[in-house]
């Protein structure tokens, strides 16, 4: 038997012709890709790869092999795609992406919907984002907000989508499926919430305690320090405020947004009481036009992808191949598709960036579909 070190120089060797044999390919895809530019076709052939992969597969001499054969042969394919959209990237046929260019979104002489009521931290997120003199009403749902500028009876709306402490909103990513509205904007604020009564309310009184299930959720600390407190659930943290101001029962208190207290003409008895003060939450800036900023540095996008192995991999390498940083990934399930799941990814870039419209080009080619839900 050969040493270590005599097998390792038959391995180098066999590495280099590999190499070699690799770089001939490569050669050779460049000029299937000018072929295809000259004669319209699209890149990714599955059938003839299918084809290709299965004698491939029965030319190897061992069950190990057969699984090795494959998965090597579907990474230089992958890799063969990508070479092809590069060349059509380099020739100029990426095509133009659905997308209007902008200096700046307009933020003046707009009409602007949140959900909740007066108080609620998407109003807060909505002044910091157009500012306080911005023109707005408030609606009950998220739905609603979306049906809002869909119908053009807004311009812009504004939805919390992620929060530091509690994780995604996951409605608010199926509603960015389910409506034709995109990203123009997003906006992060501090939550700081606060224990909210009548003026003549003292803790020791308190009953009920109202809130949105996060604001709940995120003071858990402080509300396990009064079990005999009965905790209710309400769809906005500005709504409870309301409706202890309604009610005018000093036994009811509402974990909300400080700013609720003037608003509501309430008093503060404890703020705060979530226990991360690191607490933040993300609002997108969402309209039904496909608009984008000439400084954009976020793209978010959405997919899915055949059930079958390997595929989220080969989707997420066209990011690597292109040099693109990707920030986050989201999976929900589609709905009626038991196990089959939607994928959200945010990444770093501009529609206008030729990496940005390879990589593009190359996740429409190969997911089921794929949607652009804004640059931002």
């Amino acid at each position: 038997m050969n040493d270590l070190t005599e097998i390792r120089s038959q391995i180098d060797l066999l590495d280099e012709q590999m190499l070699q044999l690799f770089e001939q390919r490569m050669e050779l895809c460049d000029q299937v890709a000018q072929f295809k530019i000259q004669n319209g076709r699209k890149v990714l052939d599955s059938k003839r790869e299918a084809e290709k992969i299965s004698k491939l597969k029965a030319m190897a001499h061992n069950s190990f092999n057969k699984h090795g054969v494959e998965e090597l042969f579907r990474q230089i394919m992958a890799m063969s795609r990508k070479l092809q959209y590069q060349r059509l990237a380099m020739e100029g046929v990426t095509g133009r992406l659905p997308f209007v260019c902008v200096d700046e979104i307009e933020r003046n002489n707009v009409r602007v919907v949140f959900q909740g009521v007066e108080g609620a931290y998407s109003q807060a997120a909505m002044e910091q984002f157009f500012g306080q003199d911005v023109r707005s009403f408030h609606v009950e749902s998220w739905r609603d907000a979306m049906e809002a500028i869909s119908e053009g009876t807004a311009d812009y709306a504004v939805l919390p989508i992620e929060n530091s402490t509690a994780g995604i909103v996951s409605d608010i990513y199926d509603l960015l499926v389910e409506f034709d509205n995109y990203i123009v904007g997003e906006q992060v604020i501090r939550i700081e919430h606060a224990l909210l009564g009548t003026k003549d309310a003292a803790i020791d009184q308190i009953k009920t305690v109202y809130s949105h299930p996060q604001g709940l959720m995120q003071s858990a600390e402080f509300l396990h320090t009064h079990p005999e407190w009965a905790l209710k659930e309400l769809e906005n943290t500005a709504v409870a405020a309301k409706k202890v101001l309604e009610d005018a029962d000093p036994t009811q208190a509402a974990i909300a947004g400080k700013q609720n207290a003037q608003i509501y003409g309430l008093k503060v008895l404890k703020c705060p009481v979530n226990q991360n003060t690191q607490n933040f939450t993300r609002f997108i800036v969402v309209t039904n036009q496909k608009l984008y900023c000439r400084n954009a540095r976020k793209v978010s996008i959405c997919f899915e992808l055949p059930h079958e192995s390997g595929s989220l991999y080969n989707i997420l390498s066209h990011f690597i191949y292109n040099g693109l940083n990707m920030s986050k990934i989201e999976s929900r399930p589609i709905p009626d598709r038991n196990w089959e799941y939607r994928f959200f990814v945010d990444f770093v870039g501009n529609l206008a960036d030729d990496g940005v419209k390879n990589a593009v080009r190359g996740i429409a080619e190969e997911a089921l579909n794929l949607r652009i839900l804004g640059n931002y």
